[in-house]
């Protein structure tokens, strides 16, 4: 599998439980979306650099 492929298949994974998270917590829901985006900024400059 190709980074990208990769950094795809843990995006699913992560967007399913945060999903998840905020149907269950919603009140947490600022913090979900932050660590969210923050993950999900790191796989893909990760992704590009490699």
């Amino acid at each position: 599998m190709t980074n990208m492929e990769i950094g795809g298949l843990v995006t699913g994974i992560i967007s399913i439980l945060v999903g998840i998270a905020v149907i269950a917590w919603p009140r947490i829901l600022a913090y979900m979306v932050g660590i969210y985006l923050i993950v999900v900024g790191i796989i893909f400059i990760v992704a590009s650099v490699l």
